[in-house]
């Protein structure tokens, strides 16, 4: 089944029943992603690599600090499971139970977690 998205054919992200997050490991978010900071680590749980879209889980380790502004031509939602985030360009905390929704282009960041934060993220295209 090929679904078209914003121009983009896609193929759909893998068929997975319930499995547990523990069987993928946590690696180094890539320095090249523009939001990477030292202490970043993800679980892809699973991903379109035709449209370049995932389903993860992102940790902050204790005291990470990013430097950019991030801005990304997908949807993004995102649930903090523990933990909590600091957007240093709205100087706004963000703690464990809280949510978002970001559209193409919003930006978001930099960020600090003196306490380490993990979210669940969904990323998609939508016309």
């Amino acid at each position: 089944l090929y679904i078209r998205m914003l121009g983009r054919p896609t193929v759909p992200k893998e068929e997975r029943e319930f499995f547990h997050h523990d069987s993928v490991s946590w690696t180094p978010v890539a320095a090249d992603s523009g939001a990477a900071g030292e202490g970043m680590t993800e679980k892809i749980l699973n991903f379109d690599p035709e449209a370049g879209v995932s389903t993860r889980m992102l940790r902050f380790s204790p005291g990470v600090v990013t430097d950019v502004v991030i801005t990304h031509d997908f949807w993004e939602e995102v649930y903090i499971i523990e933990g909590e985030l600091t957007d240093k360009r709205i100087n706004q905390t963000f703690t464990s139970g809280m949510c978002a929704c970001r559209p193409p282009g919003m930006p978001h960041g930099p960020y600090t977690s003196p306490v380490g934060c993990t979210t669940f993220e969904v990323r998609y295209y939508r016309k």
